[in-house]
């Protein structure tokens, strides 16, 4: 009977032990973004919030796969124009490619909002619980909270920007904070800094003025009857889930409500890989070189020069190479080389004999390359991947190439160079330790904040002071006038008085006058 007492009570105390957990809420997802890597980034979460009972309802630009306890609304008109909207960021100027930013940005809320499974939803009166959005700056798409009267919880698949930190009330200093569309780190010269500072106000002067006002007019069009403004939404965040983390990128400010996740979509254990991809891999004596570029830049869609200077190179290689490439032909192929229109990137890289990763910078892959230790070849294009490929750079497990001006020779020699000198694969091991040091995977923690936020009613207890502060009450105007402003009148008030007071005894004037005349 003892025994038996003893083995019920360390159960209720094992479960006991058990962390919190929320009950089944109703959380809806918005995707928008017609490239692909922003739902990778966080599918593993959302089927990890469904697998605990809360039911998920997704809308996103694609095709899915039907999946126990979530429900998929798919705008899909949007990708009928993806590769035009991206042929548009390409400006000459700042304030150009800031208004194409915006004009795209424009145009993924309006093909959401407009469709027709998004607009039925809209007017069934159902309500959520909790309005997962993705910060890709559309306040038009964020303003779902306040419509399902929601507590609003933002995810970046790239990390934290000044914008999203003056949403949070966080501290984001620009002497070592970077634009999130340059090509420079957190460590800058006084040239970079001054560049940094210039592109910030141009950008921060155009939000204001152009993009805001626009997503302002397409917020009152679709939410004519709004519970909030668009302003009031926009500081409603009570959560917010970043694609960064601090071993991978650099160590910097962030409040208790600003939580990374790094990694987020390689919470799992390697597949199986199909016979023919393993069969690649293993027979290749003198390893294997991944290529991708991503889900937003298509291999097939490159200049016919830059794919023939590819080609040329990889046919020179004694290495084999897995080329990501979206037509079912690849006139001139070297036997070298294997095609395929989809890859299960993070197994491929997970293989011993995958040696070099030709990428085209993006977050995610970045991640996934360090996170398996592999050293990195960037061919940026566009918003973050300069970036990441100068801090691949500079840690020293990768180098970069422009994808637009490449030649035979520097393609070569970077390939060569990145497999022969063990200094790249040990920095991109060195990283991967770091990172994988963590008391918890970032899948878990993911969801336990989420799941923190809905126990604890949108959590306002985390929200920082600063958000209700104006410029002048944040950065302490006022009082540093009284503290500094008010003694220097004071001693310019006593000289002027006492100047006066010599002019009247003297009357030939005062004397720090008369030696500023003969000066």
């Amino acid at each position: 009977m003892r025994i038996l007492f003893v083995f019920i009570g360390s159960i209720l105390l094992a479960l006991g032990g058990l962390p919190l957990q929320a009950e089944g809420a109703k959380i809806l997802a918005t995707l928008a973004w017609p490239g692909r890597s922003q739902y990778i980034f966080v599918e593993n979460y959302l089927k990890g919030l469904a697998a605990r009972g809360h039911e998920v309802t997704v809308i996103n630009t694609f095709k899915n796969k039907a999946t126990p306890n979530m429900r998929f609304i798919e705008a899909l008109k949007v990708q009928e124009f993806h590769q035009q909207m991206l042929a548009e960021l390409e400006a000459p100027t700042l304030w150009q490619e800031f208004n194409a930013i915006s004009g795209l940005e424009e145009k993924i809320a309006a093909y959401t909002l407009d469709d027709e499974g998004v607009q039925k939803l809209m007017k069934s009166g159902e309500t959520f619980d909790v309005v997962l959005a993705e910060m890709i700056e559309v306040p038009a798409l964020y303003g779902m909270a306040q419509h399902f009267n929601a507590t609003l919880v933002g995810f970046s698949s790239y990390g934290s920007d000044y914008r999203i930190d003056s949403q949070l009330g966080n501290t984001s200093p620009l002497s070592y904070n970077p634009s999130i569309m340059s090509p420079r780190t957190d460590r800058m010269s006084f040239c970079e800094r001054l560049t940094n500072h210039y592109e910030y106000l141009v950008e921060m002067l155009h939000r204001q003025l152009v993009h805001l006002p626009a997503m302002e007019r397409m917020y009152n069009k679709y939410y004519p009857n709004a519970r909030q403004t668009m302003d009031e939404v926009l500081d409603s965040f009570a959560l917010v889930l970043l694609g960064q983390h601090f071993s991978l990128s650099y160590p910097r400010p962030y409040l208790p409500n600003m939580i990374e996740v790094g990694g987020l979509h390689i919470a799992h254990k390697p597949q199986h890989l199909p016979e023919d991809i393993k069969a690649f891999i293993e027979g290749a004596e003198h390893g294997v070189i991944y290529f991708s570029m991503g889900s937003n830049v298509k291999s097939k869609d490159l200049p016919a020069e830059t794919r023939d200077t590819l080609l040329k190179t990889f046919g020179k290689l004694k290495q084999r190479v897995l080329w990501k490439f979206e037509d079912d032909q690849l006139p001139g192929k070297p036997a070298n080389v294997l095609i395929k229109k989809w890859f299960p990137q993070p197994d491929i890289l997970a293989q011993a004999n995958v040696k070099l990763f030709i990428t085209h910078g993006g977050l995610l892959s970045t991640i996934e390359s360090l996170y398996f230790g592999k050293p990195v070849l960037g061919l940026p294009v566009f918003y973050d991947q300069h970036m990441n490929v100068a801090r691949a750079r500079r840690v020293g497990f990768g180098l970069g190439l422009d994808l637009y001006n490449l030649n035979e020779e520097n393609l070569e020699e970077a390939i060569h160079k990145l497999l022969s000198e063990p200094s790249f694969a040990k920095a991109s091991a060195q990283i991967s330790e770091r990172y994988r040091d963590q008391p918890q995977p970032s899948l878990e923690r993911a969801i336990w904040w989420t799941e923190y936020v809905i126990r604890h009613h949108g959590a306002p207890h985390l929200r920082a002071t600063s958000r209700d502060l104006n410029f002048i009450q944040l950065y302490s105007l006022d009082t540093l006038f009284v503290l500094v402003g008010l003694p220097l009148l004071l001693v310019a008030l006593l000289l002027k008085v006492s100047c006066r007071l010599l002019r009247g005894r003297k009357p030939k004037g005062c004397p720090y006058a008369d030696k500023l005349k003969k000066q």
